[in-house]
């Protein structure tokens, strides 16, 4: 285990870390968000990959993929863990010592293209594991937030509130959902797991301002 992914330290590297192995990202998580898009209510989650090439930091310009090309980039802000110890069939009280960071981060999607792959039976990763496709804030000390029961959060653009998570109301709590993963497949020390967004996802425009709030933790950035 390196030393940046302790859980005992007090504090963490205030950058993306650079030893995440994958990032596995969990959909329709909030109810809200899965009627948004019209899609169904899940009874276990939807769980799918993106690379660690994918993943930014939140300190850099946020670079849409050409949509004269690719279409709309949608945003997606959600909370994001980070694992200091592996996880294999783990129990809820295993996953809860598991972590070791915390932060906010934004899943990038091209949402035309993961339509049409969608509708033609395909897998979803052209529109979701692109270069940046995966942005992500700084780490914070994950006993700042209790037992993650009632986390809020907020993504402004253009400083009008566009998305406004709360833990409370995701349909699989974080140490649930992290245990759930570890039987579907082996997690890893240094894996990111984003927990899935809240209602409010949408297309991002060139010139953007982005502030993404944890607490009295905020980030911004901008989009190119």
């Amino acid at each position: 285990m390196s030393q940046a992914l302790r859980v005992t330290d007090k504090k963490l590297d205030n950058k993306v870390q650079a030893d995440i192995g994958k990032v596995v990202c969990v959909g329709r998580n909030y109810a809200a968000h899965a009627h948004e898009l019209g899609n169904a209510v899940l009874s276990s989650p939807l769980l799918f990959m993106k690379p660690a090439s994918s993943i930014v930091s939140i300190h850099n310009d946020i670079i849409r993929p050409d949509p004269s090309v690719y279409g709309d980039t949608h945003y997606e802000a959600e909370l994001c863990i980070q694992l200091a110890a592996d996880l294999s069939d783990a129990t809820a009280e295993q996953a809860q010592q598991a972590i070791g960071g915390v932060t906010l981060g934004l899943d990038l999607t091209l949402r035309e293209l993961q339509s049409q792959l969608k509708a033609s039976g395909h897998p979803w990763e052209r529109a979701k594991c692109f270069n940046g496709a995966c942005v992500l804030a700084d780490w914070l000390d994950p006993q700042s937030f209790n037992d993650f029961t009632q986390v809020t959060y907020q993504l402004y653009i253009n400083d009008e509130l566009k998305q406004d998570g709360d833990s409370a109301l995701m349909l699989f709590p974080i140490y649930e959902l992290l245990a759930e993963i570890s039987h579907a497949f082996s997690l890893q020390a240094g894996d990111v797991i984003m927990t899935g967004t809240p209602s409010g996802v949408g297309i991002l425009q060139a010139g953007d301002q982005l502030r993404l709030m944890l607490g009295e933790k905020q980030w911004q950035s901008q989009v190119r």
